[in-house]
C-alpha cells in the first residue's frame, strides 16, 4: 500500500501535538506554557529581535505578542529595553533567563523521547526532508 500525502501529513502533526501537549504539562512545574517559553528562547537566541520577528518566530499576531509580552513582564520574565526609532525591543530578566534555561532542559526532554529514537543518519533526513516539504516556508 501506497503512503500517502495525507499519511504523512498526519504523522507530522501528531508528532507536533504530542511535542506541544507534553512540553506544556511539564513546563506548568515552571509556570510556564510553550508559547512563553519559546519567546524565551528566541530572545536568548535573537537579542534584538522585534515584537513582530518575536510574533512571526513563535506563530503569533503582533497583537497577541504584545499581549503576552506585556504579561511577560508583569511576572518579571522580560523588560523593555529602547531600540532604535520606535521600536521597543525586550529582554530576559535574570528570572527569565533561569526559567528558559531551566525550560530548555524540559523541552529537550520531550524532543528527545520522540526524535531521539532516531539515528544521527535518520534525523538528517528528516530535518532535510521537512525544509524540502517547507519550500519557500522554511527557515
Amino acid at each position: 500500500m501506497a503512503t500517502t500525502v495525507d499519511d504523512v501529513a498526519l504523522a507530522v502533526k501528531r508528532l507536533q501535538w504530542r511535542h506541544h501537549r507534553d512540553a506544556n504539562r511539564r513546563l506548568a512545574s515552571l509556570r510556564l506554557s510553550l508559547v512563553q517559553w519559546d519567546v524565551m528562547r528566541h530572545l536568548d537566541r535573537e537579542p534584538d529581535a522585534s515584537l513582530h520577528r518575536l510574533a512571526v518566530l513563535t506563530f503569533q499576531t503582533d497583537q497577541a505578542m504584545g499581549e503576552l509580552a506585556r504579561r511577560m513582564i508583569d511576572r518579571g520574565l522580560l523588560r523593555r529595553r529602547e531600540g532604535t526609532g520606535r521600536i521597543v525591543r525586550h529582554e530576559l530578566t535574570d528570572e527569565g533567563e533561569r526559567l528558559r534555561s531551566d525550560g530548555a532542559r524540559i523541552v529537550h526532554g520531550v524532543f528527545d523521547e520522540t526524535v531521539g529514537r532516531l539515528d544521527d543518519e535518520e534525523r538528517a533526513t528528516l530535518l532535510r526532508l521537512a525544509t524540502r516539504a517547507l519550500g519557500d516556508d522554511a527557515p
